[in-house]
């Protein structure tokens, strides 16, 4: 079930403890607003909202348009599910700017991001090609990974490989607006489900934090939920997040904790169990971390 919902955030993780953005910041302007995250971003990157919202998905998966003021060709991050209305719109949404799209990024291989990919790139003509991580989302030779600078229609993004969330995890870097596109790596509000190594995903928030504090990066712009206009704030809240939920998992394991589930039954024993799983699935990488060490 969660590899096939894309593994995201569950929109109520707050009730785990796991929000480390607070809903009350959303009033300070840290947080955008939920009900404007379609057609939301920056001068260069434009948000197409998927109607596929879960608890899964939070309001739905968001497909970026990208393109540079001027330019004749859009890139597109994460066409999204397989739905066709979406596909349709969000191709619409390039044409009504004036552009075609010249080509197609995944920031991973979940299906809430990847699963329409192929099909758009069909809808939108047959040189489009599809670039990611891993070879099996890619249509086309040309793969995507640590360091490659994509520059189609003159607009600059830049690749890095932030694992965690997924092995294939990345983070594009628009200099131009000084926004981080995350993938599900750092969401709007919540926090991620991990499907790869915990250490590996706070290894990618540190990096994330250093570079974000280097380039004074502006906004991030994520694969779900609003835009966050303070990225530094909020990586320090992610990784804070992640080390005190550790320190929990550690301390039920010297009380005597084995499995993920006796850990969850201990640490989440006044939570719904009907949200137990979603805990399940994120203390089980914790202890693997801890047996690492």
């Amino acid at each position: 079930m969660w590899r096939l919902a894309g593994t995201s955030a569950l929109r109520r993780l707050d009730r785990l403890g796991w929000n480390p953005v607070d809903h009350p910041d959303r009033a300070s302007g840290r947080m955008g607003d939920m009900t404007e995250i379609d057609g939301m971003g920056t001068e260069r990157a434009t948000c197409v909202l998927a109607q596929n919202p879960s608890a899964m998905t939070l309001d739905g998966t968001n497909t970026w348009i990208i393109a540079e003021p001027g330019s004749d060709a859009a890139v597109v991050v994460d066409p999204g599910p397989k739905d066709g209305k979406h596909l349709k719109r969000v191709l619409r949404t390039v044409e009504e700017q004036g552009r075609r799209v010249g080509l197609v990024l995944l920031t991973h291989g979940h299906p809430d991001h990847s699963a329409g990919a192929g099909k758009f790139a069909g809808m939108a003509g047959g040189s489009v090609k599809v670039r990611a991580l891993d070879p099996k989302h890619r249509l086309g030779d040309e793969g995507l990974g640590e360091g490659d600078v994509i520059t189609t229609g003159g607009v600059e993004l830049r690749v890095m490989e932030t694992p965690g969330h997924s092995d294939d995890s990345l983070t594009f870097w628009l200099p131009a607006d000084g926004a981080v596109l995350t993938g599900d790596t750092v969401l709007g509000y919540g926090t991620t489900v991990l499907e790869g190594k915990l250490g590996d995903y706070l290894s990618s928030l540190d990096r994330l934090r250093k570079f974000s504090a280097s380039v004074e990066a502006a906004t991030i712009l994520p694969g779900h939920g609003p835009r966050l206009d303070d990225p530094i704030a909020v990586l320090d809240h992610y990784i804070d997040h992640r080390r005190e939920r550790l320190a929990q998992v550690e301390a039920a394991v010297q009380a005597g904790a084995r499995t993920a589930r006796e850990v969850v039954e201990r640490v989440y024993a006044d939570v719904d169990k009907a949200l137990w799983p979603a805990a399940e699935w994120s203390v089980q990488s914790q202890l693997d971390y801890l047996n690492e060490r």
